[in-house]
Order: C-alpha cells, then structure tokens, then sequence
C-alpha cells in the first residue's frame, strides 16, 4: 500500500504553533456598560491608552440583539490579552455571556491570555452562580431553557474565567487598582516569545509535565530544573516551548542558547554574562572580566524574580560563571538548564525530581514528524509504505534525525529513497552524526573505550556480563559507564545497558574510520565480511583489539594457520555460531583476556593465552585433561555448561582466582573434583542438570562459596557436611533432587539467605537446627509430598543460642502433606514473615496468631481437609482460600484481608457467608473479594458501561473516600487466562499502572472491591484555585468472562452544605452517585432527612430502572466529551488495528455491505470461534481539510453494546480506513465474552452501524477472522447462511495469525510489538 501526504494527523502534539501572525489588539475590554463605563471602565481605557496599550472597546450602540457580532468575534480573535471585568449586572446581558464564552474558547486554544477583575463582586459568586449571578442564569433558563446549549456555555465561561487569577476590588482604591492593571499588562506584552520550531510535534504534553515539575510549594523557592537527554533529541526545542508558556510570569528572562558552542574558551563566558545582565535589567553593563560577570549578576539579580534559561551547557565553568548558586537570584526565580551531562546537573545539587530526561518521539508523533518533512501538503509522488517503515526506523524517534532526513527525501521519488536509505544503512548522515559526536569527543581514553566496545558488540547485553568482560580488559568498568550514562550516550534498561540506533551507528563509524580500506587495521570487528577476510587470509594486525562476531544463525567460517600471529593486542575474541576446523594447533596472543566460544571444535587444549579472565566454551566438545589449567592463574570465570564430553571437574588448584564455574547441562559429568571443596576464591558453583552427578563432596570448606545451584542432579543423594562456620553463602538451590534429608550441620551456613528444595520428593526430615540460620530470607519446600511435619523449635537448645527466623519473609509448603500447622504457633520464629504458602495440605483448622504482624499474604487454596479458619491476623492483606471444598467458617472478628479470592467455596456460601460479612462501606480501606454467587451489594448503581465518569473540585475530591465496585461474572470453561483490568485517569492521563485480577473457573462469582482514592487517582493536582478535574475509572473483562451484571458508588465523608446544595441542584453531578457515610460525631438520626435518597441509597425499584445512569451522565455545563466512554474505549485500541490510506480502492479480501451496516447471526460454537473483525471504510471529504470523526455502534439481538467513537484526522481528498477490532471489544459486556443464556435464542444477530461526520461513506467492507472451523461447523454454515462464507477468514496458525491477518488487510504490525495489552495471547 502507499502512503501521502495528503492527509495530516489532528495530533494535539502539534497543536500549539511556534509562530503566531501579529494581533490587532493588544487586549480586550468585555464588560457590562451600565454597571462601568462611565467610572471604572473609563480610567482603566484611558490609562492603557497612555501606555501605548491599543486596546478594543466596543460602542454601546453596536450591541443590538443577543448575538454577538461578527466584528466582536474577530476583535477577541485579534486580541493578545482579555480582560474580563465582573460587575454586578454582568450575568444579565446575553451579550456578556457570548462574549466571555468566546474568550475562553480562545484561551483553551492556547490564543489569548485572560485575567478577570471582580468589581464588587466575590469571586465564588460568578463560578458557582449565586445572588446577582444566579438570580441572571435564572432568568436565562427559563427563557433559554436549563439544559440548552447557550446556557451551558455560558456556566462553563463563567465558572472557567472566575477560576483564574486576577484581580479583585471591592472597597478599595479604584486608581491604585488601575495602576496595577497597567503595571502587569505591560509587563506581559514587552516581551515577545521565541520561535520554537517549524513542526513542534509532541512539544506540547512535555511542557504540561515540566510546568507541573516547576510548581513549588512555594512561591518564593529559587529552582533549578534540568532537561537532559542525547544530543539531537529536543532538549532546546522544548525549553524554548517551556520558556514560552511561562516567561510572561516573571519580571525579567532570558533564553542563552547554544553556550557549549559560545564558550568553548573562558573568555568567552564574559559576552555571556553581558548578554544575560543585558536582556533580564535592559541595560549594558561593563563585565571586564569573568569573576567581574559573576558579582554584577548576584548583585543585581538577587532581588529579581527572574526566568533564566542556560541552553547545552558541557562544563561545570560555565554554570560556575552564569548561574551558580540559588542566592544570585530573587524569591521564585526559575534556572532551566538544558544539557547532556546529567552528573553535572547533579553537581549543581539538582536533585532526581527535578531533572527531566527528553526522551524519543514514539511511533505516531514521529511519523507525524517525519511526513510533515518529507511530504509536503501538495505531495503528487506515493511513497511505499516499507519505505517509510525503513526510515523512521533509521531515525528510531530522534527528532533531529527525523528533520534532517525528511528534508533531504523531501521531493524525491521511491528509486531515490530506496538508494539513500541503502547508504544510510551503511554509513551515518554527516550532519546527525556530527551532532552526536560532540558527546563523544567530550569523553576520556578509557571511557571511550569502553563506549566503542559496547557500541560495536554489547548493546543489549546484560550489566552483570559487560562489567565481567570489560574489568577483565583492566577497564575501570563501573565509573566508566556511569559516565556514559549521565552523557546520555547509553542507558540502563531492565538490567541491560542500551543505547540510541544512531548512537550506536556512530560509534561504529567511529571504528570504520580507523582504517577505511583495511578492517585488520581497525580496532575492532564485528561483521562477518570483515572478521572472515582477517582471519582468512590472515590479515589481522596489532591494531585489532576485539573482535565480536555474533551470528544469527550457524555459519562456516575459515581461519588460516597465522590467523592471529599479528594481533599482540586482542583482548576480547568471542564467537558465537562460528563453526570452523583446525588441522594444527592455533596460538592465541597472551594479551587475550577474554575467550567466548560457543560450540567450539577444539578436542584439546592447544595455546595458552596466559592472561586470561573469562574463558567460556560453553556445548563445545572439549574434554578435561589435568594439565590443561596449570597456567591459569589469572582465571575468574570459567564454563564449560552442556560440554557432553566432560565427564570429570578441572582441578580448581591450577585457577587459584577463579570465581565462577559453570557445569550447567554436562549430563556425563559424575563427580567433582576434590578441590571445590576447599578452594579459596570461588564465589559461584552451577552444577544444575548434572543429571549423572552423584557425589559433590563429603565436606565443604570452601568459605568464600556465595552460591550452589545443584538444581535436577537426579542422582545426588546427599548434600555435603559444613563443619566449619561459612559466613558466605547467600543461596542454596537443590530442587528436583533426590535429597532425603539435610545434616544437622546446615545451621553452620549463617549467613544463608535463600534455600530452595522444590519438588524434593524424597525429603521427609528437616532437622530443628534450621531454626538457627538467623539470615534466612526464603525457604521454598513446595511439592516436598513426603514431609509430612515441619520441625518444632528445639526448646532444650542453648538459651544463649538465638533460635528463629527473625528475617525469614516467605515460607512456601505447598503441596507437602502437612496434617498440622502448629509450628506457626511459636510466632516468635516467624516475626518478620510476609508469604505463607500453606495450599494443598492436609490440615483441618487453622489459627495464626496475631502476633505474625508482618504477614501480607496468606495462601491455603485446594487443602480439601480445610473446614474452619478460626483467625487471621487482621493486617493480611491477601488471602487466597481456593476450591477448599469442606470450609464452612471463617472468623471475620478482625478487619478482613484487603483481598480475599474465595472462588469455589460453595460450602462457605451455603453456611450464609456473603460479601457483607467482609465490606463494609464505612470501613474506607482498600479490599477486594471473589465469592461465589449472582447478587451484588443492592447500594452499588448498576452501570453496563463499567466505566463511572465525574468532575470535582479539591474541595469535593477530599470528601470522596473510595470507590466501590462490583461485578457478577462467569467463566467460560477450560479458559486459563480470565482477567478483570482496572484503570484510572484523570482529564484523560492514565494515573494507575493496569490492575489485573485473576477470575475463577467455573460457575457464577460475584468479584466485589473498595478502592481508595490515594491507591486509585494517586496524587492528583487542582492548581492554586482548587480547578475542578474529570475524573475516570473503567473495569474490562478478558474475553474469556462474560459478565452479568456491573455496578458503582463513590463512598463519601459527609458533605458540607454547599457541596450538598450543588449535589441537590443538579449542576454538577448525578447525585445518586454519591453514598455518603457517616462521620464519628454525627448521630443516626441525622440521616433521616430529604438527604437519605440522595446520600444514603436508592431503592430495589429505582436500581432496577437505571440501568445506564452512570454511562449515560453528562456533566451538566461542562463538555465532556473529550472523556466520553465511547472515546475512551477506542483510545485502548492499538494503533497497529488502524490505518488510513489515500484513495478509495477497497483491498479485494473485503466483503461489501450496504446502508453502513455489517449484520450476521452467530450461534454459541460460531460465536466462540470468532476472534476479530476488520472492516474498511472508503469515504469522501466534504469540506477540504475537514475533520473526519466516526462512530461505531456494535448490537446484539438489537441490544446497543460497546459503542466506540473517535477522530480519524483532517483530509483534503478521498481515503480508505481499515479498523480490526476484537470481537469481545465490540459485542461483550465490560468488552468480556456473549451471554447467550441472556437471550432465549440458539442464533444472535450481531451488528455494527458505522457513522462518519465530516464526510460520507462511499463503501464499507468486512472482514471476520476466526479460529480453524471444524468440518460440521462448516456444514451448518452452509445450510443456514446466516453468515457469509467469503466474509470468514480462518486463522490455521495461533502463534502467527494475527500478524498475518493484520498484513493482509494492510495494517501497520510494526505498531504491534512483541507483548503488552494488545498481545496475540488475548486470542484465547
């Protein structure tokens, strides 16, 4: 498919332009003329026009009607600044209103600045409408109507303006007032902003963060913040957007930009200093020199309450003379410093919170980017799509990269693109790569070493292996690195060290440049053409220091005789897939640190390299001989793991430094050598899967031993004697062995913090001198089925002997066969312990005493003997009692678990327990509970959307004290993989991490919750006048769940009475919503008032009949339709399911529908076999550069299910867009699976109604995909046709079908990455 530029993304990325055309106006005067024309109004006009303000007044006789005028509106449009003067008779005038509702539709655009004054009246009274204002919206209500679209307009002005700063008067002194006006007028509108950039995509949301990020406590905080990322990614872009958005709140700013480049000298810091002291007082001063800049810019700043940005600052000596300590400057200055050098932002005393990293565009923003630059609006040449593809993932989200590659394509045809993007591929873009390497040349010896190595080999590799080969090359590892990552040219990632495609490009460009002509004279080799011709026709000289070859896939590779004669320097060979033979013995340089060579041919030894570190020959075929280490001495890490030919231990004597040995998977290896009993530097042992592994030793003396993996050594029978104290060892793991017990003497490894012993299925003794490893922080004894007691605390031991696990935190037994538990009644063994895996024991009855005070989590699902928990300790905070088919009580005396998943439990149910028992609402904590059953709580709402939406001011927020949930769910059999999601976001910002629960398997549940509001909106900001916020929760269901029934409340304190008189009169919200509790002082009677429906709950009667009041409600006075449901569900579509493409030819897999409806009818099996639809809307454009929104209304047997809505962008011609969306996203309840015992039917019909608004569908076309049909499935099809046949698209291959399906209907599956919520598994 091809790609155009004729169409251009509505992203709000881009909505904030960096150049704005000259106004008219500098500011306009909206007010009601008989309350202040002739007074107030008057000085303030006359005043601003002394001042050279030109200011829009608008004549009495123009406001004729009640609409305003068409020159009114392009005088607010034209104006830089709105003043809004609030007087007693302002309400009155729909002219007034119009006009206010104008300027903040403006404002919102980010077009017009607004300040109101409040002339004589208070503030609260225009927000909330009250005494003048309120009787004026009355009147306007019922002339109007109270719901109309004017009168809703106009109490979102008002309330909108009235919550914006300004000024106040109310007895005062009018002039002074006056003076102050003018005085801040002024002061905003001498200063004029920076241009930012051409195409400022994705600008916008980081400057909402970072002015968060600014906001102190308070106002009088100096701060300095920090912008820091890689060169090229926006850092000077984005501050000049910050600068922007907030320099007219300061008295004085100043933007120096580009100072890495304008003081490379330190003469050159003193223009700096002139320029700065020049731009923020508006005067020359002499700086003779820099110590001279340094004194004038403390004693003449530090009462100025000033905005100071400091743009790519390298060195500390530039701070040092610019900004230097907080004290230079006035109470709330503001010092934004952008650079690449994160510890010297750091060295400043900036801390973490304060330092924001810029970070790459994602996909959408950079191809926003990347088409504004190369595909101009009046585009004629088609672009291929792989093309595309190709070069944004060159330019990996790199803003600069993106520009400069965009401009050079810009215009040019696909011959061309394909050509430059093959050279790209090759070799770096001058200009990016110039860029970038300033980093690098800012660096000294050892640390660009160390970056050329990981930029040539170790990208991607894990901290832990890189620290490993690099101090084996003598490399001040770990000081080197942090240097790198504070400059931005790597970073850390889930235990990995990573770096930017074109860093990386770089430094290897830099290795290329060594030698061009000659890769045996270059440093370092990585490519399989330069490594095979060095080493073939032995060309290698002393220049090579690494080599790396890393291969994909097994390949040949031939080395000649001398292959490594010349290379005296070579630290590093690794070879990884290289297969090769060697008819004589090869020397390797003694210079060689580090040897890496998977499957290795060598039958013996047969070269020496004596300085080695690292040796790793891990599935070769090499067998043992003892001479082979005798010049080993510098040895630290050895493996030999899956060597089949190892069947004896090199003896450890001849590697005295040896640290780590690796024997994982050498099946043929059947003892050890004697000497790992007692050598004295060995850290880590791995014998795991040593399955022929008989004896290890009879006694262990190795005493700087931290870790034993001995886990499958199906024939070791006995663990050695420690005889001696061993302070050292952390971790013991003998899982899957055929262990049957442990000495006594294992107390003497006191420092054991992890012992695992899972699956031991002979193990039926622990000796009682466990008790003494104080250190122990886990003990893993599940699936030990022949232990049928834990041991007893020895009390005839040493009293002066300290006995217990005061550090143990999880205590796993699972599936043992324990008859008993009451070695848990000596709590003081167990003080600090977290997790107790109890399951699928034999017990009957469990007591845990209250005293386990740091118990979290309680697990004792499938012990079918289980009929009483008699107590729990009350801060447990999950509880898991699964399928315990006898339970028949539980103590509830105590403050239940937070969670507690008691699926299954039916004897529990029939003996009366419900969720009432658990929750409570006054109790405001979080929990969670799953219980079988079909009734939920009957003071929840029920809500088929399972999404609750509402505004609320700080005021209100802070008496809101959970949310309360709950859902009646079934799973569909044999589904593994049941989840509920829970999410939350405020103004449309998801504010939680995803939540997930795990559902039961089998019939009806009811899953029932509490959320605090801290756990679920976390913290949430209302800006200095308390602004109100939308507020948004939402629970989906995996496709596996059907669910039955939904429902919500907000649990609140008692509300004041103007908060209740809002609730009452319907302006805010639907008050039903709201259950409030009682506080401590108020007596019962209270609640027996007008109130009690409101607050208290709604009858069985009234539930029944609102079904959808909380998915239908809408804020009265306020839109919100930006944080509809509807647009909220399809913003969690990925955007791999989503393409819009030029022109209208409709891809031939599609079937064609008539009158914008896709219908079918579905029995059960069918329905279960469906896994997706995707259909394609051809469209045309009614206005040019209109917006095109669309909605999607999905129905089953004529019940309105998911409706989903959204924006599809601004086009000037016809296109196609191709949408796949889930089955279960479109026709489940909570987007779970179908109920069909809801309907009385075998066949449902199933259909979507699409609607487009800016332009008219000109054909609409479908696609179902679905899972392999079975033969008689297919006979059925045939006979009914209830569905179209060519209309099914069978998926014969579950781990690649998606991706598959998704090409063929010309998706972008490069969106859809490897894992997350849009994942292949949710299929199942």
């Amino acid at each position: 498919m091809a790609s155009s530029s004729s169409s251009s993304s509505s992203s709000s990325s881009s909505s904030s332009s960096s150049f704005k055309p000259r106004r008219s106006y500098h500011v306009f005067l909206s007010f009601r003329g008989p309350d202040v024309r002739n007074n107030f109004l008057g000085h303030l006009y006359t005043a601003l026009d002394q001042a050279g303000i030109y200011t829009y007044i608008d004549s009495e006789e123009l406001r004729k009607g009640e609409q305003i005028s068409r020159s009114l509106m392009k005088a607010i449009e034209n104006s830089q600044i709105a003043i809004v003067i609030f007087s007693e008779g302002y309400a009155s005038s729909p002219w007034c209103l119009e006009e206010v509702a104008k300027i903040m539709e403006c404002y919102e655009q980010g077009d017009i600045m607004v300040f109101p004054v409040f002339y004589k009246v208070e503030p609260k009274e225009v927000r909330t409408p009250r005494k003048s204002y309120g009787e004026a919206i009355a009147k306007h209500e019922s002339k109007f109507g109270k719901y109309s679209e004017e009168v809703q307009r106009w109490k979102k002005a008002l309330f909108d303006v009235g919550s914006l700063s300004g000024w106040h008067l109310n007895d005062g002194d009018e002039a002074e007032l006056v003076k102050r006006i003018v005085k801040d007028i002024s002061m905003r509108l001498d200063r004029t902003p920076l241009h930012v950039a051409k195409h400022p995509v994705g600008i916008h949301p980081q400057v909402i963060k970072l002015q968060s990020m600014i906001t102190t406590k308070s106002d009088d905080d100096v701060l300095f913040i920090g912008l820091w990322g890689k060169g090229g990614i926006g850092k000077t872009t984005l501050a000049k957007a910050l600068y922007n958005a907030i320099f007219r709140q300061f008295d004085s700013s100043c933007f120096l930009a580009n100072i890495r480049e304008t003081s490379k000298d330190s003469k050159d810091l003193v223009p700096l200093q002139g320029k700065l002291l020049f731009e923020i007082l508006g005067q020359e001063l002499a700086v003779s020199s820099v110590d001279r800049g340094i004194n004038l810019i403390q004693e003449r700043l530090c009462h100025k309450r000033v905005l100071l940005v400091l743009d790519d600052v390298n060195e500390v000596r530039q701070l040092d003379a610019l900004a230097g300590e907080c004290e230079w400057f006035g109470e709330g200055s503001r010092i934004i410093i952008t650079s690449r050098d994160r510890h010297m932002l750091v060295s400043l005393g900036i801390d973490k919170y304060h330092i924001y990293e810029v970070k790459t565009l994602d996909h959408l923003e950079a191809l926003e980017l990347f088409n504004k630059h190369a595909l101009p609006r009046n585009n004629k040449i088609v672009i291929r799509r792989d093309l595309m593809d190709a070069a944004l993932h060159y330019a990996n989200g790199l803003p600069l990269a993106l520009e400069i590659l965009g401009r050079f394509l810009r215009g040019r045809g696909e011959h061309e693109w394909k050509s430059a993007l093959s050279k790209l591929a090759k070799s770096p873009n001058e200009k990016i790569n110039g860029v970038l390497k300033l980093s690098y040349d800012g660096l000294e010896h050892h640390e660009k070493e160390i970056f050329l190595d990981i930029a040539c080999f170790f990208k991607g590799r894990t901290i832990n292996y890189i620290m490993k080969v690099l101090d084996g090359c003598d490399f001040d590892t770990t000081i080197g690195v942090q240097v790198l990552v504070e400059k931005s040219l790597i970073f850390k990632d889930r235990g990995m060290l990573c770096m930017h495609d074109l860093i990386q490009m770089m430094g290897m460009d830099i290795v290329k440049q060594e030698c061009l002509g000659d890769p045996g004279k270059r440093s370092r080799l990585w490519l399989y053409d330069d490594v095979h011709y060095v080493l073939s026709e032995n060309m290698g000289t002393s220049a090579v220091k690494a080599i790396v070859l890393d291969l994909p896939k097994p390949k040949e590779i031939h080395i000649g005789l001398d292959a490594f004669t010349n290379m005296r320097r070579l630290r590093v060979l690794i070879m990884i897939n290289v297969h090769t033979s060697f008819q004589c013995p090869i020397c390797l340089p003694n210079e060689l640190r580090w040897l890496e060579w998977h499957e290795c041919p060598y039958p013996e030894w047969c070269f020496v390299p004596k300085n080695l570190v690292g040796l790793d020959l891990c599935r070769s075929n090499i067998y043992v001989v003892r001479e082979q280490f005798k010049d080993f001495k510098n040895l630290k890490f050895l493996n030999f793991s899956e060597c089949q030919s190892l069947i004896c231990m090199p003896d450890l004597n001849y590697t005295p430094n040896l640290e780590e040995l690796n024997l994982h998977g050498c099946k043929n290896l059947e003892r050890a050598h004697e000497s790992v009993a007692y050598h004295g530097k060995l850290q880590l042992l791995n014998l795991s899967g040593c399955s022929k592994l008989h004896h290890l030793c009879d006694v262990l003396q190795a005493n700087n031993l931290q870790s034993i993996n001995l886990r499958d050594c199906s024939k070791l029978q006995k663990f050695p004697d420690i005889p001696d104290e061993n302070k050292s060892m952390l971790n013991l793991h003998l899982d899957r062995t055929p262990i049957k017990e442990l000495f006594a003497s294992i107390e003497n490894l006191v420092s054991l913090k992890d012992m695992t012993l899972s699956s031991c299925k002979n193990l039926a003794i622990l000796p009682s001198s466990i008790y003494k490893l104080q250190n122990l922080e886990r003990l893993i004894l599940d699936g030990c089925s022949k232990l049928i007691n834990f041991p007893k605390k020895d009390e005839s031991s040493d009293p002066h002997v300290k006995i217990g696990f005061p550090r143990l935190y999880e205590l796993n037994l699972r599936k043992c066969s324990l008859l008993e538990v009451d070695f848990l009644e000596k709590h003081s063994c167990f003080s600090y312990l977290t997790n107790l895996n109890l399951s699928g024991n034999n017990f009957t009855n469990l007591s845990l005493s209250e005293q386990l005070h740091n118990l979290d989590n309680l697990d004792v699902s499938y012990c079918q003997q289980l009929e009483e928990v008699l107590e729990i300790p009350g801060h447990v905070d999950i509880l898991k009692a699964v399928s315990c088919e006898s339970l028949r009580k539980i103590s509830t005396n105590k403050c239940p678990a937070r969670s507690m998943d008691l699926s299954s439990c039916y004897e529990l149910v029939r003996h009366g327990f419900t969720v009432n028992d658990l929750i409570k609402p006054e109790v405001l904590i979080s929990n969670w509970v799953l219980l079988p059953g079909e009734d939920m709580p009957k003071w929840l709402l029920p809500n088929k959307d399972g999404c609750i939406s509402f505004l609320a001011s700080k005021d209100l927020y802070e008496k809101i004290g959970g949310l309360a949930w709950a859902i009646v769910h079934q799973v569909k059999k044999g589904n593994k993989n049941a989840k509920l999601k829970i999410q939350a976001y405020v103004n449309g910002e998801r504010m939680n991490k995803e939540s997930d629960r795990a559902m039961p398997l089998d019939l009806n549940h009811v899953a029932f919750g509490v959320i605090e509001l801290k756990d679920l909106w976390k913290e949430v900001s209302f800006g200095p006048n308390g602004y109100w916020n939308h507020f948004q929760c939402s629970i989906t269901a995996s496709a596996g769940v059907i669910v039955k029934k939904c429902g919500f409340r907000l649990i609140c304190k008692s509300l004041e009475n103007e908060l209740e008189v809002l609730l009452q009169d319907d302006q805010l919200h639907d008050p039903t919503l709201f259950y409030e509790v009682l506080d401590e002082n108020q007596t019962s009677t209270e609640l027996d008032s007008p109130r009690e429906l409101v607050h208290k709950g709604l009858d069985e009667n009234q539930m029944s009949t609102e079904e959808d009041s909380l998915g239908k409600f809408v804020h009265k006075g306020v839109n919100m339709t930006d944080f509809s449901i509807e647009k909220y569900r399809y913003s969690q579509i990925s955007p791999a399911y989503r393409n819009v493409l030029l022109g209208g030819e409709m891809p031939k897999q599609f079937v064609l529908v008539e009158d914008g409806t896709i219908s079918f009818m579905a029995s059960q099996d069918l329905y279960d076999k469906f896994l997706g639809l995707a259909l394609c809307v051809v469209f045309n454009v009614e206005d040019r550069g209109k917006e095109i929104s669309f909605e999607l209304v999905p129905n089953v047997n004529g019940e309105r299910r998911n409706v989903l809505s959204g924006i599809l962008g601004s086009f000037d011609s016809d296109h196609m867009w191709i949408q796949y969306l889930k089955s279960n996203v479109l026709w489940g309840l909570l987007e779970g699976g179908v109920d069909f015992d809801q309907f009385e039917e075998s066949y449902l019909q199933f259909s979507l109604r699409i609607k487009v608004s800016g332009g008219t569908v000109k054909k609409l076309g479908y696609v179902l995909r679905c899972r392999q049909l079975e033969d008689d499935l297919k006979v059925v099809l045939e006979d009914n046709q209830f569905v179209d046949s060519t209309a099914l698209c069978e998926d014969f291959d579950g781990s690649t079908g998606l991706r598959e399906f998704l090409r063929k209907c010309h998706l972008p599956i490069e969106k859809l990455g490897n894992s997350g919520s849009e994942s292949e598994s949710e299929d199942d």
